[in-house]
């Protein structure tokens, strides 16, 4: 159900180098395909450098529903994802827990969402203990729909 594609809409987090770049944020489009059924195959299309780059990764199924496991590069540099809350038909609220630090990330069917589905999301940021300083929004123009094949990433983002 999570299968299709989806807008980054915002991103809750503690890290620096989000802070210290928020304004070089660019608009991000996420394509997810679902693989033997319960894996995600997710590529993120966003631009990097002012060219169209295309990173590759998969979410694998941990133990329970709507909970993921995205392995990293290296020892201990893997994700638990869990899916907070979704209706499918337009938006999703995604968790990220990396050791101790969480992020909150809400996609879109659309460019934009609700206030409705806004609130949802500022609550659940607010819930897990981040603030309205540590929330970033993303440019709802200049997406890009594919990359070359020079320009694709396996791996984190």
């Amino acid at each position: 159900q999570l299968a299709g594609k989806w807008f980054l809409v915002g991103m809750a987090s503690r890290c620096s180098y989000l802070a210290e770049h928020s304004h070089q944020l660019e608009a991000t489009a996420v394509t997810v395909t679902v693989l033997d059924g319960q894996s995600l195959a997710v590529s993120t299309f966003r631009k990097l450098d002012g060219m169209c780059w295309e990173i590759r990764q998969r979410y694998l199924p941990a133990q329970a529903h709507g909970r993921f496991l995205l392995k990293g590069r290296g020892y201990g540099s893997k994700v638990d994802v869990v899916v907070g809350e979704t209706d499918h038909s337009s938006y999703a609220i995604l968790y990220y827990q990396k050791g101790r630090s969480i992020s909150v990330k809400l996609y879109g069917r659309t460019i934009r969402v609700s206030d409705a589905v806004m609130d949802k999301f500022e609550q659940r940021v607010s819930a897990v203990g981040l603030s309205e300083d540590m929330t970033y929004y993303f440019p709802t123009y200049g997406f890009c729909d594919s990359a070359d094949e020079f320009h694709v990433l396996d791996g984190e983002l």
